[in-house]
Protein backbone atom coordinates (compact mmCIF):
# COMPACT_ATOMS: atom_id res chain seq x y z
CA UNK A 1 0.00 0.00 0.00
CA UNK A 2 1.00 3.35 -1.03
CA UNK A 3 1.59 5.43 2.63
CA UNK A 4 2.50 8.56 3.56
CA UNK A 5 3.63 8.86 7.61
CA UNK A 6 3.14 12.09 8.96
CA UNK A 7 4.66 12.17 12.58
CA UNK A 8 7.74 13.75 14.77
CA UNK A 9 9.09 12.75 18.43
CA UNK A 10 10.52 9.52 19.13
CA UNK A 11 7.37 7.91 19.97
CA UNK A 12 6.33 7.83 16.32
CA UNK A 13 9.73 5.85 15.14
CA UNK A 14 8.31 2.62 16.12
CA UNK A 15 5.40 3.20 13.74
CA UNK A 16 7.60 4.10 11.16
CA UNK A 17 9.45 1.39 11.28
CA UNK A 18 6.81 -0.92 11.27
CA UNK A 19 5.21 -0.12 8.16
CA UNK A 20 8.73 -0.09 6.03
CA UNK A 21 9.01 -3.79 8.04
CA UNK A 22 5.66 -5.09 6.79
CA UNK A 23 6.53 -3.90 3.39
CA UNK A 24 4.18 -0.62 3.10
CA UNK A 25 5.31 1.74 0.20
CA UNK A 26 6.24 4.89 2.57
CA UNK A 27 6.28 7.18 -0.51
CA UNK A 28 6.90 10.57 1.82
CA UNK A 29 7.67 11.39 5.78
CA UNK A 30 6.32 14.59 6.82
CA UNK A 31 7.56 15.95 9.89
CA UNK A 32 8.26 19.33 12.12
CA UNK A 33 10.91 21.73 10.88
CA UNK A 34 14.22 21.14 12.94
CA UNK A 35 14.86 23.16 16.19
CA UNK A 36 17.50 24.04 17.76
CA UNK A 37 18.30 22.54 21.23
CA UNK A 38 20.51 22.16 24.44
CA UNK A 39 22.54 24.93 25.62
CA UNK A 40 24.70 25.81 22.36
CA UNK A 41 21.12 26.04 20.71
CA UNK A 42 22.24 23.58 18.08
CA UNK A 43 19.79 22.96 14.94
CA UNK A 44 18.23 18.97 15.29
CA UNK A 45 16.46 16.82 13.55
CA UNK A 46 13.77 15.56 14.54
CA UNK A 47 13.59 11.71 15.36
CA UNK A 48 11.05 10.52 12.89
CA UNK A 49 13.23 12.73 9.70
CA UNK A 50 16.14 11.08 11.04
CA UNK A 51 15.10 7.76 10.87
CA UNK A 52 13.73 8.66 7.58
CA UNK A 53 16.51 9.40 6.38
CA UNK A 54 18.39 6.21 7.60
CA UNK A 55 15.76 4.58 6.11
CA UNK A 56 16.21 6.38 2.57
CA UNK A 57 13.16 7.67 2.60
CA UNK A 58 11.81 11.32 1.07
CA UNK A 59 11.12 13.31 3.86
CA UNK A 60 9.19 16.40 3.91
CA UNK A 61 9.02 19.71 6.71
CA UNK A 62 6.38 22.36 6.04
CA UNK A 63 6.32 24.94 8.24
CA UNK A 64 2.36 25.20 7.50
CA UNK A 65 -0.79 23.88 5.50
CA UNK A 66 -2.47 26.64 4.92
CA UNK A 67 -0.81 27.94 1.45
CA UNK A 68 -1.89 24.66 0.32
CA UNK A 69 1.73 23.93 -1.27
CA UNK A 70 2.10 20.99 1.11
CA UNK A 71 -1.44 19.67 0.34
CA UNK A 72 -0.52 20.22 -3.66
CA UNK A 73 2.41 17.60 -2.94
CA UNK A 74 -0.22 15.17 -0.69
CA UNK A 75 -1.78 14.94 -4.08
CA UNK A 76 1.40 14.09 -6.51
CA UNK A 77 2.73 11.58 -3.94
CA UNK A 78 -0.77 9.82 -4.48
CA UNK A 79 -1.01 8.16 -1.12
CA UNK A 80 -3.73 5.66 -0.62
CA UNK A 81 -3.12 6.18 3.53
CA UNK A 82 -2.05 9.20 5.63
CA UNK A 83 -0.66 7.49 8.86
CA UNK A 84 -0.22 10.28 11.46
CA UNK A 85 1.53 9.47 14.91
CA UNK A 86 2.31 12.24 17.04
CA UNK A 87 2.52 14.71 13.86
CA UNK A 88 2.03 18.26 16.33
CA UNK A 89 -0.14 19.84 13.27
CA UNK A 90 -3.78 19.82 12.61
CA UNK A 91 -4.60 17.82 9.28
CA UNK A 92 -6.83 20.20 6.81
CA UNK A 93 -9.90 18.32 5.51
CA UNK A 94 -7.91 18.73 1.56
CA UNK A 95 -5.52 17.07 2.95
CA UNK A 96 -7.83 14.29 4.85
CA UNK A 97 -9.57 13.73 1.62
CA UNK A 98 -6.59 12.51 -0.24
CA UNK A 99 -5.83 9.30 0.33
CA UNK A 100 -8.38 6.18 -0.85
CA UNK A 101 -8.63 4.80 3.38
CA UNK A 102 -8.47 8.01 5.05
CA UNK A 103 -5.84 9.13 7.52
CA UNK A 104 -5.26 6.77 10.39
CA UNK A 105 -4.05 8.27 13.98
CA UNK A 106 -2.04 6.40 16.82
CA UNK A 107 -3.25 8.06 19.79
CA UNK A 108 -1.38 7.37 23.24
CA UNK A 109 -4.45 7.36 25.47
CA UNK A 110 -7.72 5.37 26.27
CA UNK A 111 -9.61 8.18 23.84
CA UNK A 112 -11.52 9.75 24.54
CA UNK A 113 -10.02 10.11 27.70
CA UNK A 114 -6.48 12.54 27.47
CA UNK A 115 -6.79 14.44 24.00
CA UNK A 116 -3.99 16.76 23.13
CA UNK A 117 -0.20 17.12 23.24
CA UNK A 118 0.95 15.21 26.69
CA UNK A 119 -1.76 12.01 27.14
CA UNK A 120 1.22 9.80 28.57
CA UNK A 121 2.71 12.25 30.89
CA UNK A 122 -0.62 13.32 32.06
CA UNK A 123 -1.93 9.81 32.71
CA UNK A 124 0.66 9.51 35.01
CA UNK A 125 0.18 12.99 37.00
CA UNK A 126 -3.65 12.15 37.58
CA UNK A 127 -2.68 8.82 38.95
CA UNK A 128 -4.38 6.93 36.51
CA UNK A 129 -4.38 2.73 36.97
CA UNK A 130 -4.39 2.21 33.29
CA UNK A 131 -4.28 3.66 29.92
CA UNK A 132 -3.24 2.31 26.44
CA UNK A 133 -3.10 3.32 22.65
CA UNK A 134 -5.96 3.95 20.24
CA UNK A 135 -6.27 3.95 16.52
CA UNK A 136 -8.47 6.48 14.89
CA UNK A 137 -10.05 7.86 11.88
CA UNK A 138 -8.08 11.55 11.69
CA UNK A 139 -10.92 14.35 11.47
CA UNK A 140 -10.34 18.05 11.28
CA UNK A 141 -10.60 18.57 14.70
CA UNK A 142 -7.91 17.35 17.94
CA UNK A 143 -8.19 14.10 18.60
CA UNK A 144 -11.80 13.63 17.61
CA UNK A 145 -12.31 10.74 15.12
CA UNK A 146 -14.17 7.61 15.22
CA UNK A 147 -12.28 5.48 17.35
CA UNK A 148 -11.14 2.39 15.02
CA UNK A 149 -8.88 -0.13 17.30
CA UNK A 150 -7.29 -0.13 21.64
CA UNK A 151 -5.07 -1.61 23.29
CA UNK A 152 -5.16 -1.25 26.97
CA UNK A 153 -2.22 -1.79 30.10
CA UNK A 154 -1.86 -0.98 33.80
CA UNK A 155 -0.31 1.77 34.89
CA UNK A 156 2.50 0.17 37.58
CA UNK A 157 2.49 2.26 41.05
CA UNK A 158 6.13 3.82 40.51
CA UNK A 159 5.97 3.71 36.53
CA UNK A 160 7.45 7.23 35.38
CA UNK A 161 6.00 8.86 32.44
CA UNK A 162 9.43 8.04 30.73
CA UNK A 163 9.38 4.12 31.26
CA UNK A 164 5.67 4.36 30.41
CA UNK A 165 6.36 5.81 26.91
CA UNK A 166 8.57 3.67 26.20
CA UNK A 167 5.81 0.59 26.37
CA UNK A 168 3.40 2.58 24.51
CA UNK A 169 5.16 3.55 21.55
CA UNK A 170 5.68 -0.59 21.05
CA UNK A 171 2.21 -1.00 21.69
CA UNK A 172 1.21 2.29 19.11
CA UNK A 173 2.77 0.08 16.22
CA UNK A 174 1.41 -3.27 16.93
CA UNK A 175 -1.70 -1.65 17.20
CA UNK A 176 -1.02 0.53 14.21
CA UNK A 177 -0.61 -2.62 11.66
CA UNK A 178 -3.26 -3.88 13.28
CA UNK A 179 -5.61 -1.71 12.20
CA UNK A 180 -4.13 -1.59 9.08
CA UNK A 181 -5.03 -5.34 8.29
CA UNK A 182 -8.32 -5.08 9.78
CA UNK A 183 -9.04 -1.91 7.50
CA UNK A 184 -7.92 -4.25 4.22
CA UNK A 185 -9.91 -7.25 5.55
CA UNK A 186 -13.06 -5.17 5.88
CA UNK A 187 -12.90 -5.55 9.70
CA UNK A 188 -13.08 -2.24 11.39
CA UNK A 189 -15.95 -0.87 12.83
CA UNK A 190 -15.71 2.83 14.20
CA UNK A 191 -17.12 4.26 16.86
CA UNK A 192 -17.95 7.86 17.66
CA UNK A 193 -16.75 9.21 20.97
CA UNK A 194 -18.73 10.74 23.52
CA UNK A 195 -17.36 13.81 23.97
CA UNK A 196 -19.02 14.45 26.90
CA UNK A 197 -16.27 12.06 28.71
CA UNK A 198 -13.19 13.64 27.18
CA UNK A 199 -10.37 15.35 28.95
CA UNK A 200 -7.56 17.18 27.47
CA UNK A 201 -3.51 16.83 28.31
CA UNK A 202 -2.10 20.06 27.80
CA UNK A 203 1.77 20.48 26.69
CA UNK A 204 3.76 19.90 29.33
CA UNK A 205 6.41 23.28 30.65
CA UNK A 206 9.07 24.20 33.39
CA UNK A 207 6.19 25.86 35.02
CA UNK A 208 4.49 22.42 36.42
CA UNK A 209 8.26 21.72 37.54
CA UNK A 210 8.05 22.57 41.52
CA UNK A 211 6.34 19.93 43.83
CA UNK A 212 3.02 21.20 46.28
CA UNK A 213 3.80 19.32 49.27
CA UNK A 214 0.62 20.22 50.72
CA UNK A 215 -1.11 17.60 48.34
CA UNK A 216 -1.60 14.38 49.53
CA UNK A 217 1.75 11.88 49.24
CA UNK A 218 0.29 9.58 46.21
CA UNK A 219 -0.30 12.99 44.47
CA UNK A 220 2.69 14.13 45.11
CA UNK A 221 4.72 10.97 44.04
CA UNK A 222 2.24 11.08 40.81
CA UNK A 223 3.58 14.24 39.93
CA UNK A 224 7.28 13.64 40.93
CA UNK A 225 6.93 10.10 38.11
CA UNK A 226 4.70 12.41 35.55
CA UNK A 227 7.51 14.95 34.96
CA UNK A 228 10.24 12.17 34.63
CA UNK A 229 12.36 12.50 31.97
CA UNK A 230 10.75 16.20 31.29
CA UNK A 231 10.52 19.18 32.79
CA UNK A 232 11.07 17.17 36.24
CA UNK A 233 9.64 18.08 39.50
CA UNK A 234 11.43 20.22 41.43
CA UNK A 235 11.62 21.76 44.82
CA UNK A 236 13.62 24.17 46.99
CA UNK A 237 16.43 22.83 49.45
CA UNK A 238 18.56 25.38 51.47
CA UNK A 239 17.57 27.98 48.98
CA UNK A 240 18.51 25.96 45.92
CA UNK A 241 16.41 24.47 42.95
CA UNK A 242 16.74 20.75 43.38
CA UNK A 243 15.36 18.35 40.82
CA UNK A 244 13.76 14.68 42.14
CA UNK A 245 13.79 12.28 39.26
CA UNK A 246 11.90 9.23 41.10
CA UNK A 247 10.37 8.77 43.68
CA UNK A 248 8.47 6.12 46.15
CA UNK A 249 5.30 6.04 49.04
CA UNK A 250 6.75 6.05 52.47
CA UNK A 251 4.27 5.47 54.84
CA UNK A 252 2.71 7.58 57.52
CA UNK A 253 4.78 10.51 59.67
CA UNK A 254 1.95 12.75 60.72
CA UNK A 255 4.68 15.48 60.47
CA UNK A 256 4.38 19.13 58.64
CA UNK A 257 3.56 19.18 54.73
CA UNK A 258 7.30 19.67 53.58
CA UNK A 259 8.76 18.29 56.58
CA UNK A 260 12.09 16.59 55.96
CA UNK A 261 11.62 13.38 58.18
CA UNK A 262 14.36 11.80 57.24
CA UNK A 263 18.07 12.71 55.38
CA UNK A 264 20.48 9.89 55.90
CA UNK A 265 20.63 7.06 53.89
CA UNK A 266 16.83 8.00 52.40
CA UNK A 267 15.54 11.24 51.82
CA UNK A 268 11.73 10.98 53.22
CA UNK A 269 9.22 13.88 53.42
CA UNK A 270 6.32 14.35 54.25
CA UNK A 271 3.07 15.56 52.69
CA UNK A 272 -0.33 16.97 53.19
CA UNK A 273 -2.30 14.15 54.56
CA UNK A 274 0.37 13.38 56.74
CA UNK A 275 2.30 10.69 54.39
CA UNK A 276 5.17 10.62 53.19
CA UNK A 277 7.51 10.22 50.05
CA UNK A 278 11.11 8.80 49.36
CA UNK A 279 12.75 10.62 47.02
CA UNK A 280 14.86 8.17 45.27
CA UNK A 281 16.84 10.37 42.63
CA UNK A 282 17.98 14.00 42.96
CA UNK A 283 20.31 16.40 40.92
CA UNK A 284 21.07 19.63 42.49
CA UNK A 285 22.08 22.81 40.06
CA UNK A 286 25.26 22.20 38.03
CA UNK A 287 25.64 18.77 39.81
CA UNK A 288 25.06 15.09 38.13
CA UNK A 289 22.20 13.41 38.96
CA UNK A 290 22.44 10.98 42.26
CA UNK A 291 20.49 8.48 43.62
CA UNK A 292 19.40 9.73 47.94
CA UNK A 293 22.44 8.06 49.44
CA UNK A 294 25.22 9.68 47.58
CA UNK A 295 23.12 13.13 46.98
CA UNK A 296 22.82 13.51 50.71
CA UNK A 297 26.79 13.05 51.82
CA UNK A 298 27.43 16.03 49.53
CA UNK A 299 24.17 17.87 50.07
CA UNK A 300 23.57 18.64 53.67
CA UNK A 301 20.09 18.58 54.87
CA UNK A 302 19.02 18.92 58.33
CA UNK A 303 16.02 16.69 59.78
CA UNK A 304 13.28 18.90 60.34
CA UNK A 305 13.89 21.49 57.39
CA UNK A 306 10.46 22.66 55.88
CA UNK A 307 10.95 22.67 51.92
Amino acid sequence: MRVVFMGTPDFAVDCLDILVEKGHEVVGVFSQPDKTQGRKQIMTPPAVKARAIELGLDVYQPASFKDGVAADLLEKLAPELIVVVAYGKLIPQRVLDIPKYGCINVHASLLPKLRGAAPIQWSVINGEKETGVTTMQLDAGLDTGDILLVKKTDIEPNETSGELFDRLKVLGAELLTETIDAMLAGELNPVKQDDSLSTYASMLDKRLSPVDWTKSAQQVHDHIRGLEPWPVATTVINEKIVKLYGSRLAGNYSKQAGEVVKADNEFIVCCGDGNAVSITQLQAQGKNKLNAADFLRGFKIEKGTIL
